[in-house]
């Protein structure tokens, strides 16, 4: 049984991090501001020949395919190879989604069924989770940012091969997918989410560490009224 409690404490944690990961990666993927400020920052207008109107028209037309059942993203923008590398986008886009909503299913499960269980004395245990899987998403995050900044490159690639079971990724230059999403748009998309995450992880771990600090400071003080009644034999109030 202990093990079973312990197991079941470690899945929390790991979901912490999941939940917030895939939550901004979603948000990330379906905010169409951030392809309008890569299309301007890295004037993919010049690179494509392509005016503003008709990118942000296709980026919002990706963003409802990678929310849709269809197979393949219906444009002439992109030849074959881009289209059929684009339907593998899609599948790990949808993956990260599933991931959040199990993540999210767990941790609500965990939580009702131990407090259930438990009731109040649940807390504690709950708030020194929420930490450790705060911790954890920082410390992860941490570790990819340092990689990042001394080699994208190789993290990028890494990505790809674990990511992706063909070379459809390894598109050709000049093909309308590699000029409208540079791998510098990758680049600060992927510190758009990890810094949202490490934000999200900081609040609920603090507020974790505070609540653990709150409820400390008042057992503190329960105990120093209880010897203060156990001294002169009167409940002092």
């Amino acid at each position: 049984m202990k093990a079973l409690t312990a197991i079941a404490g470690v899945l929390f944690v790991i979901c912490i991090p999941m939940f917030l990961l895939t939550t901004d990666l979603r948000l990330a993927a379906n905010d169409i501001r951030l392809y309008q400020y890569g299309f301007n920052k890295y004037q993919v207008s010049a690179a494509t020949g392509l005016d503003n109107e008709e990118l942000v028209d296709a980026a919002d037309r990706m963003i409802t395919y990678f929310n849709s059942d269809e197979e393949f993203f219906e444009t002439d923008l992109f030849n074959q190879r881009e289209l059929a590398h684009l339907k593998d986008v899609k599948g790990l886009i949808q993956l990260a989604f599933y991931l959040q909503l199990a993540s999210l299913a767990y941790i609500a499960v965990y939580v009702v069924i131990n407090f259930a269980l438990r009731r109040g004395a649940f807390w504690p245990g709950l708030a020194k989770y929420v930490i450790w899987g705060s911790g954890t998403t920082i410390a992860l995050l941490a570790v990819s940012g340092l990689w990042a900044v001394i080699n994208f490159d190789s993290l990028f690639l890494l990505f790809h091969l674990v990511g992706f079971s063909n070379d459809l990724w390894q598109l050709y230059p000049g093909d309308n997918m590699l000029l409208m999403f540079p791998q510098e748009f990758f680049n600060d998309a992927a510190l758009f989410v990890a810094a949202a995450a490490i934000g999200e992880a900081i609040i609920i771990g603090g507020i974790a560490w505070g609540f653990l600090k709150l409820r400390g400071k008042a057992k503190n003080e329960a105990a120093l009224v209880n010897s203060h009644a156990d001294g002169d034999g009167s409940i002092q109030p």
